[in-house]
């Protein structure tokens, strides 16, 4: 595909130079896609990502895919502490909650998938380790958001959406070990704390947009529990 080049000064040095096995897509959550990318470019800002898409599909390379760029933050996924060491990062111009947030265009989609399947044809990237900002960073940040299309990347075999049923009853306990199980970091207190919440609401923002609440509904639950037994099949066959 296309792409256009500009460079940030924002990437170091990747600590297990070999090692890219995770996919985080952001918004940018400004109000143009110059000044996103001015920002991800900028030295005094301290952030980049490797690529950019703009609502028109066309694609920045910021960084290069062997040095880390500053992108996920402070992170955690699946026992990863520091998500920026072995991730990709995508930003997706989007104004965000803040600028007017909007669905995501076609040619935009278009443009991710051909890169985010070209990205998995290069590095080994689970699955389950393709996630949003909101994924790794919950009680900080809410892109890409419930907007984005996550069952259509699915489909053509990036990324994860489960339509397995499964069964709803469930405590905030098994709850806490469900999302925990699926990579998020979460208490074990078998109450629903407000970090729990936090952590539910990021959940529901990526696989149950329809209601963003934090509550541990029958129907979260049920997807809940259809996520983790696609995590845990997908993580046995790797194992295999």
């Amino acid at each position: 595909m296309n792409i256009r080049e500009r460079a940030s000064p924002n990437h170091d040095a990747r600590p297990e130079p070999g090692r890219i096995d995770m996919l985080v897509l952001h918004y940018t959550g400004m109000k143009t896609a110059a000044e996103a990318i001015d920002r991800l470019c900028d030295l005094a800002a301290k952030v980049s990502a490797h690529y950019v898409i703009d609502e028109d599909g066309t694609v920045w390379r910021l960084v290069e895919e062997g040095r880390r760029a500053w992108h996920a933050g402070v992170s955690f996924w699946q026992g990863t502490e520091n998500v920026n060491a072995v991730s990709i990062g995508i930003e997706l111009v989007n104004p965000g909650q803040e600028w007017g947030y909007r669905a995501f265009p076609e040619a935009q989609m278009g443009s991710l998938e051909t890169l985010a399947r070209a990205l998995l044809q290069r590095h080994p990237i689970p699955a389950d380790r393709v996630v949003g900002h909101s994924d790794v960073a919950p009680l900080r940040k809410q892109d890409p958001g419930e907007l984005f299309d996550w069952p259509r990347l699915a489909r053509v075999g990036i990324g994860l959406w489960p339509t397995e049923p499964a069964p709803a009853a469930m405590d905030i306990a098994a709850a806490q070990a469900m999302l925990s199980s699926i990579g998020y970091r979460v208490p074990r207190a078998g109450v629903l704390d407000d970090e729990t919440r936090q952590v539910l609401i990021a959940f529901q923002r990526r696989f149950r947009p329809r209601r963003i609440d934090g509550s541990l509904d029958d129907e979260t639950a049920l997807r809940l529990a259809s996520v983790e037994r696609a995590v845990s099949a997908l993580r046995a066959r790797r194992q295999s």
